[in-house]
Parts: C-alpha cells; structure tokens; sequence
C-alpha cells in the first residue's frame, strides 16, 4: 500500500512538543467546558430529558413502533412491532440512583449538543498542519462532521433503540420472569445506541484523515470491501438485537457510508498526489 508524503504548508515558527500539548490543553479546557454548559442545561430541562426523550422508547406509542408496525405489515414480516404497551417497568433500586442517572444522563446530553463546538476545537487544534485551502474549507468540515453525528444520533434513537428494547423488553425465558429493568440499565442501553450509532456515522470523517496521512487507499477500501462487509455486520450484531431483520437494518446505512468512504477517499487522493507533484517538479 503506497503511503503518501502530504506537504506541510510553511510555519511562522516551530512549536516544541510541550508547546503542542499545551496548545491541546486549552483546546480540551474549552471544550470540556462547552459540553458542561450544554449539560448544566440539560440538567434544568429533567422532565422532556427524561419523560420525553428518554423513556419514549419504552412506550407502545413512540413514533418507530408505529412506523414498524406498519412496514412489517406491509411487507409481510411478523417482526412483533405491533403492540399497546411494553411488558416491563423501570425502576431504581438504589439511593442515589435516580440523582445519579440525572447527572451522567446530562452529561451524555451536553456532549451531543456540543459535538459542533468539539469537532471546532479539534480542527483548530490540527488546522496548523493543514494546507491554506484546507483551512479555508473548516465550516464545511464542521457542517459535515456535526450533520453525520446528529443523523448518528437520530439513526441510534429511532432505529437501534426501539429495536432493542423491543428485543430485549419482550424476551423471556419463563412466563414466570418478569422484566423489572434497573433504572441505570436502561439509560446506558439508550446511550450506547444513540452514541454508538453517532460515531459511526463519522466512518467518511475518518476515513478523510486516514487518506490524508497516507495510512488507507481508495485501492485498499476496494479491496477489503468484503472483509469490511463482515466487520459491519458483526458491528451491527454487537449494538442490535440478536435477530436479522435488525442487523441487517442497521447494516444498511453503515454498508453506503463506506460505499461513500470509498469515494471520499478517492477524491483526497488524487489531489494529494497532485499536490505532491507540484511539490516534486517545485524542487
């Protein structure tokens, strides 16, 4: 696999390594700080955090089970979507319990929000290595950054979490068993869906930094597209219910991300090969 030299554009000044961390401390500060703020709000809005958001998958009525309902209707399968209520309850089985999930429920909340505001920082903290046109490009590169992690998390929330609630909610091994779900269960099952699903919504980010360095190849991409196939697969299993109609959902939009992967890295690579050309016949 051929690595590519990208050029570094010229510095006003060199910055030492302890330069660079400190640079990178205050970009963390900042952004440590916004994710607060975002939470502290989060924190005074409990009721539609927690009554609206949180738990709406937990009932009959919530918008996916209902859109389910009716396309498993329509297409024949008896994916078990069409229903009144959940069969199980929530409940808080320790003193701190409820305070706690408060705290981290906000948490998890202010770093959604804030996610354009820390992807801003990291840009301006790896902006310095970056080409002038580069750096001219940042709004756009903060768009698409935040539009794939909010579509992540919209993905995670009306798909990945209905489907494993439904899953998991309605799974017995005895009809003697009843489901009574640990409060604290509950919202990390929420919160590993929604955050899972953002992040890997970010794979044509990723794979943009990666052609960049020279680590992967649109050549590469194409090449292990079959074994990137089965990673997507085993990666929906792990965040999705044990059933192949939920896999393969949420493998679907993972499977065109790195069809789009693929192109993005294409199009980089060319024009890091061109710039090392001008650079080569520069000399």
């Amino acid at each position: 696999m051929k690595k590519i030299a990208s050029p570094q554009p010229e510095q006003e000044h060199e910055m030492s390594f302890l330069d660079h961390l400190e640079d990178l401390r205050w970009h963390l500060i900042r952004a440590t700080l916004a994710v607060l703020i975002a939470a502290a709000a989060a924190f005074l809005a409990k009721s539609f955090i927690f009554d609206v958001l949180l738990f709406g998958p937990s009932k009959g009525s919530f918008f996916s089970y209902d859109m389910l309902c009716r396309i498993s209707t329509f297409v024949g399968i008896d994916g078990g979507f069409c229903f009144d209520d959940m069969p199980f309850r929530i409940q808080s089985r320790t003193m701190g319990g409820q305070f706690s999930a408060h705290v981290w429920t906000s948490i998890t909340a202010g770093f959604i929000v804030a996610f354009p505001y820390i992807i801003y920082e990291f840009w301006k903290f790896v902006a310095p290595a970056m080409h002038d046109y580069e750096r001219r490009n940042a709004k756009g590169f903060i768009f698409i950054s935040s539009l794939l992690f909010f579509i992540g998390v919209l993905f995670g929330y009306y798909v990945v979490t209905p489907l494993s609630i439904n899953f998991l909610g309605k799974y017995q091994v005895s009809e003697t068993v009843f489901n009574d779900f640990d409060l604290s269960s509950y919202i990390s099952l929420v919160r590993a869906s929604v955050l899972a699903s953002g992040l890997i919504f970010e794979l044509p980010i990723v794979i943009y930094f990666l052609t960049k360095v020279g680590v992967v190849t649109p050549d590469f991409l194409r090449k292990y597209r079959k074994y990137a196939l089965v990673i997507v697969l085993i990666l929906s299993a792990v965040i999705t219910p044990p059933d192949i109609v939920s896999q393969i959902i949420v493998a679907i939009p993972v499977l065109i991300l790195y069809e789009v992967s693929i192109f993005i890295s294409k199009v980089i690579y060319k024009r890091e090969l061109k710039n090392l050309k001008k650079k080569e016949n520069a000399k």
